[in-house]
């Protein structure tokens, strides 16, 4: 069997020269179902498992490459090394030798310890606690283990440490956003946002990463008495901008404009011709306004009701009276209806 040819009373007395985060060039030398056997100099061989290969299929006996100790000695007697590692080592040198002050890097927090600590190669990592974030940390043991993203603020060559800031790329993110916001901007735009705070009148939407508001009159058509009978907090909502101030940075968002009002649902049901009964709710110079059973209203037009032109509006109808009316036209734009009186007064 393959596994005879190695002395492991021979491979224990060169184990203690091996530590572990030590790194060694090799090469494979046997290949098992469950991981290689890798050769890291003489008779000196390593267990490398089939789990840190991201394609363990293609490894093959004789491939070179550089391995890191994980292990001292497994259950066979063997050493552990990692590919992995020593290729995320090696990988990390080289992003270190790009980096420079003002560059944004990449990094997973290992611990945290008055700041995050990651390392990057042979470099450690340290985001002060003022640096990690631009909003208020409530815990920042949550944090580690988790890929973040932060600019270099400062390089140490003699102690091979980089400090970062998390906090300055996100306000230059932040700025960027606003900045592309305000550019893009318009009345009438659609907009997507997300409700962030309710008022009794009305509740701050936060687009692209700004702050907006929604007036609790621009919310429904119907009259409602506070914002979370139409919304709810940290839901998001199409919205449409109705007013824009620069120079103040406000912009005034409305939820019901993207809404057909229920008065113009009611007016594209009326049919021409058709008999509408309704009261007269106003005596005009010129005519009088008509409320629909339907809650429609429009306009009774002198000549509309009688054919004779000497005639005053108030000699044929008065307020409160209840009549009959055809619908003569519908402004659907500007919601407008004309009606006619069923039967003209001579």
């Amino acid at each position: 069997m393959e596994d005879e040819k190695f002395n492991l009373n021979s491979i224990d007395k060169t184990f203690a020269f091996y530590k572990k985060g030590q790194m060694f060039d090799g090469v494979v030398v046997i290949k098992r179902d469950k991981g290689v056997l890798f050769n890291i100099g003489g008779k000196n061989d390593a267990f490398i498992p089939c789990e840190d290969f991201d394609n363990y299929d293609a490894i093959k006996i004789g491939d070179r490459f550089k391995v890191v100790i994980t292990k001292n000695k497994n259950e066979e007697g063997f050493i552990e090394a990692s590919k992995r590692i020593a290729d995320d080592f090696i990988l990390g040198n080289q992003t270190v030798q790009k980096l420079r002050l003002g560059s944004k890097f990449s990094f997973i927090a290992l611990e945290f310890n008055s700041g995050l600590i990651s390392k990057m190669g042979e470099w450690k990592v340290i985001i002060p606690t003022k640096e990690v974030s631009l909003n208020y940390v409530p815990n920042f043991e949550k944090l580690v283990g988790k890929q973040m993203e932060a600019v270099v603020t400062e390089i140490n060559n003699e102690t091979k440490e980089i400090v970062g800031s998390v906090r300055l790329l996100q306000e230059q993110i932040k700025v960027a956003t606003e900045n592309n916001f305000w550019n893009s901007i318009f009345i009438n735009k659609i907009v997507k946002g997300v409700v962030k705070r309710i008022l009794n009148y009305g509740c701050f939407v936060e687009v692209d990463g700004v702050d907006c508001f929604c007036h609790i009159s621009n919310l429904a058509y119907e009259r409602i008495s506070n914002p979370d009978e139409v919304v709810t907090l940290n839901q998001e909502y199409n919205f449409k901008i109705i007013n824009i101030d620069h120079e103040n940075k406000k912009v005034e968002l409305s939820l019901k404009a993207l809404m057909e009002d229920p008065k113009l649902t009611k007016i594209k049901e009326l049919v021409s011709d058709e008999v509408y009964t309704g009261e007269v709710i106003k005596l005009l110079q010129f005519g009088a306004i008509i409320k629909l059973d339907n809650s429609v209203t429009g306009l009774l037009h002198i000549s509309n009701a009688t054919e004779n032109k000497e005639k005053k509006i108030y000699e044929i109808v008065k307020n409160g009276d209840r009549v009959s009316v055809n619908v003569v036209s519908v402004d659907l734009e500007n919601m407008r209806v004309s009606f006619e009186l069923e039967q003209k007064v001579d």
